[in-house]
């Protein structure tokens, strides 16, 4: 149920044109620019996302996060907790980061990619991840298995996410 409300918000809301997508930075469409400014705007929006999980956390009752177990899954067998940590921090970090760089370069062909300034980027992110790949690939519940708290605080993180993402891209962008 809630993948269809959510395909249907991203269908027929954050598909249209939005009135406050703009092409805000001067002067010529630039790849390299776009990822920098992205490559940047994920990193900030990832730190934003982060403190929101600490103060609405989407799993409370010990269940592992998807980057730990994408770690262990990687190194074929259970880490030391220390190990678990800096993996799956690594992995966070590297995915917010690199997400951030493709929505820049998308963002610098495709402007109306910002749309909702940033909110559908946020939403698409958590579709195509927690609601896609990452129970494809065994790393988290079906979406009709997850506990409301977790899509709700997975939607919301995610809105944060691409909220700050294009904040911060426009910022750079229009700077560089």
């Amino acid at each position: 149920m809630t993948q269809n409300i959510i395909t249907e918000f991203i269908e027929k809301k954050l598909a249209q044109p939005s009135e406050d997508a703009s092409y805000e930075h001067v002067g010529q469409k630039d790849l390299a620019k776009g990822i920098v400014a992205g490559l940047v705007a994920g990193v900030v929006a990832t730190a934003a996302k982060s403190v929101a999980e600490r103060i609405y956390p989407p799993r409370t009752h010990g269940e592992p996060e998807p980057p730990e177990l994408l770690a262990e899954k990687v190194a074929g067998h259970e880490l030391s907790t220390s190990a678990k940590t800096l993996a799956a921090e690594s992995i966070h970090w590297t995915f917010g980061a690199a997400a951030g760089a493709a929505y820049g370069a998308l963002a610098e062909f495709y402007p109306n990619a910002t749309g909702r300034r940033g909110a559908s980027f946020g939403i698409t992110l958590m579709a195509l991840t927690h609601e896609g790949a990452l129970p494809a690939a065994g790393l988290s519940a079906e979406p009709a298995e997850q506990t409301s708290r977790e899509r709700s605080s997975e939607m919301v993180t995610h809105i944060l996410f691409g909220v700050v993402a294009e904040t911060v891209r426009r910022f750079v962008r229009s700077r560089i």
